[in-house]
C-alpha cells in the first residue's frame, strides 16, 4: 500500500487508544502506516500504557507527541499532519478499531478520481450497525432551525443536519464525512491551511469538508471501508464542556460561512430555546446531573460571548 500519515489526536481515550492502534497493527501492510499520537495533556495514563516496541515489532512505527495543555482537536490534528510526508493524511479518532482492509479500500476510492480531495469511512458499531455520519452543508437557515430543534419538530419540513434518510451502504459523493475518520490528500491540505484552530473541538470536519467543496473537489463516502467506532468515547465525561464546545464551534461556523447575522442567529436560538429546553428536558428525566452540565455549559457560553461577538472571521 502507498504510504500514508495517520494522526491520532488523544485525550484521556484510556485503553480505547491501545486498541486503535492494535487494530492498526493488524490491518493489511502496516509497515506502509507512519502513524503520530498527539496526546493533548492527558491524565489517565493512555499513551505511558501503549506498548510501542511491541507495536513496532509488528510493523507499525508510532510517534507520540505530547503537549503542556489541551491545545484543542483542530491544533493537534494540525501538529501531526506537520510531522508527516506522505500524500495523503488520515485523521483517525482513537475511539475507531479499523478492520484489515479498512484503510487500503478507502486509500482505493481517493486515489481513483484526482479530484476527489476526502474520504470518509462507513462507522459501525460494536453490533455492526451503520452510523448515520455524512452529513449535509449547513445553511444559514439550517443553523438556526436545528438549534432550535425544528429538524426534529417537523422533520419533512427541515432536514437533520446528518443524512438519516440514506443507509451508506453505497460509495458516493457527499457534501460532508465525520472527523472520526477523514483521509484528505495532503496537497489539499496544504492548499486549504489545514484545520481551522479557532474550532477546539467540533464542526472543525465540516469546516473543512465545506472548504473542500469550495475549491472544486469532491467529499467521498467509501461505503467498503468499515471501521468501528464508539462515538463520544473521550468526551462523556466531560458533558458541559462538549455541550459549550458544540454550540461555540457551531456559532464559529456560522459566522465563518454566512456573516456575523446568521451567528448571532445561532447565539440567540442557543439562549434562548436550545440551552432551556435541555436543561428542562434533563430535570423531567430525574438528572440533576446533566441539568447541572447544561447550566454550566450556557454559563461557559455566556462568558465566551466578548470574545465571540468581536470576532472577525478570517
Amino acid at each position: 500500500m502507498t504510504p500514508l500519515d495517520i494522526v491520532i489526536v488523544n485525550w484521556n481515550a484510556g485503553s480505547q487508544l491501545a486498541a486503535c492502534l492494535a487494530s492498526l497493527a493488524d490491518c493489511r501492510d502496516p509497515a506502509s502506516l507512519r502513524v503520530v499520537v498527539v496526546d493533548n495533556a492527558s491524565s489517565d495514563g493512555s499513551v505511558d500504557a501503549l506498548a510501542l516496541p511491541y507495536l513496532e515489532r509488528r510493523g507499525l512505527a508510532v510517534t507520540v507527541l505530547r503537549n503542556a495543555d489541551n491545545l484543542g482537536f483542530a491544533r493537534a490534528c494540525n501538529q501531526g499532519a506537520a510531522l508527516g510526508s506522505a500524500d495523503a493524511i488520515l485523521f483517525l479518532n482513537p475511539d475507531t478499531e479499523v478492520s484489515r482492509d479498512g484503510i487500503a479500500q478507502a486509500r482505493a476510492v481517493l486515489d481513483a478520481q484526482g479530484r476527489t480531495g476526502i474520504v470518509g469511512a462507513r462507522l459501525v458499531d460494536e453490533a455492526g450497525e451503520t452510523h448515520r455520519t455524512c452529513a449535509r452543508t449547513p445553511t444559514a437557515a439550517s443553523l438556526v432551525a436545528h438549534t432550535l430543534f425544528l429538524d426534529r419538530l417537523f422533520p419533512r419540513l427541515v432536514a437533520p443536519h446528518f443524512r438519516l434518510d440514506w443507509d451508506h451502504a453505497d460509495t458516493r459523493p457527499v457534501d460532508a464525512v465525520m472527523g472520526a475518520f477523514l483521509m484528505i490528500r495532503r496537497s489539499l491540505f496544504a492548499r486549504l491551511g489545514g484545520f481551522d484552530e479557532r474550532f477546539f473541538v467540533y464542526w472543525e470536519d465540516a469546516d473543512l469538508c465545506t472548504r473542500t467543496n469550495a475549491a472544486g473537489f469532491h467529499v467521498c463516502h467509501a461505503a467498503q471501508a468499515v471501521i468501528r467506532h464508539r462515538g463520544q468515547g473521550t468526551t462523556e465525561a466531560v458533558k458541559d464542556r462538549r455541550l459549550f464546545y458544540f454550540l461555540r464551534a457551531q456559532a464559529l461556523y456560522a459566522e465563518k460561512h454566512y456573516g456575523r447575522v446568521v451567528s448571532f442567529g445561532v447565539l440567540a436560538a442557543a439562549f434562548v430555546v436550545n440551552l432551556p429546553v435541555r436543561f428542562a428536558r434533563a430535570l423531567l428525566r430525574g438528572g440533576s446531573g446533566d441539568a447541572g452540565a447544561v447550566f454550566r455549559a450556557g454559563r461557559m457560553l455566556a462568558l465566551s460571548l466578548p470574545k465571540l461577538l468581536t470576532r472577525r472571521p478570517s
